[in-house]
């Protein structure tokens, strides 16, 4: 059981924790969904769906990135007629997730109010490692799918993907965290 990072001796609810992982899950699946642009050469998409995985590493910390991302992208590849990328999206999305989150993480102890005013240097290096895990990792797959000149042409769109999930994650982690400020209890 996580506890309360404002009154550490009152625990966060386990079904409390559970529900927000499946609420996050089903945000990131319909994010992935939203918009999807698909590239040819290897039957990938490019998608929103870095944006609400940037959010949950950024607000929730990297346990919560690390499950939300996997889950969420792995089950909108299925839904989307693209379950040969499914477990990969599992994979991929999870790590970067977990990593970016990871990350971040040592803000959430140096500050207070820890993401309302988010570092810009550790906001670039969580993209960058999340940026990277994300576009390396897709070529590879695509590479073994489709060949590396196929997975090749997937690699501009895997970084735009990033930058607008960064910025994306940035915007919405501001809002959020000003408008419920209590979703800081559930940083896992």
């Amino acid at each position: 059981m996580g506890t309360n990072r404002k009154n550490p001796d009152h625990p966060v609810r386990p079904a409390y924790r559970i529900s927000s992982i499946a609420i996050l899950t089903a945000v990131t699946a319909v994010f992935t969904l939203l918009v999807r642009i698909p590239i040819a050469p290897t039957r990938g998409y490019i998608n929103l769906g870095d944006v609400a995985i940037y959010f949950v590493a950024f607000t929730m910390g990297p346990v919560s990135a690390l499950i939300t991302a996997g889950l969420g992208t792995g089950l909108a590849d299925i839904i989307a007629g693209y379950p040969q990328w499914a477990l990969i999206s599992f994979f991929i999305h999870g790590i970067q997730g977990f990593t970016a989150g990871a990350i971040m993480r040592r803000v959430i102890t140096d500050t207070p109010d820890h993401l309302l005013i988010l570092p810009p240097l550790r906001v670039l290096a969580a993209g960058l490692a999340g940026s990277a895990i994300m576009v390396l990792f897709y070529y590879l797959a695509g590479a073994a799918m489709a060949g590396f000149g196929a997975a090749a042409v997937e690699i501009p769109g895997n970084i735009l993907q990033n930058v607008i999930g960064v910025f994306g994650g940035v915007l919405l982690t501001k809002a959020v965290l000003r408008a419920y400020p209590p979703v800081r209890e559930l940083y896992w």
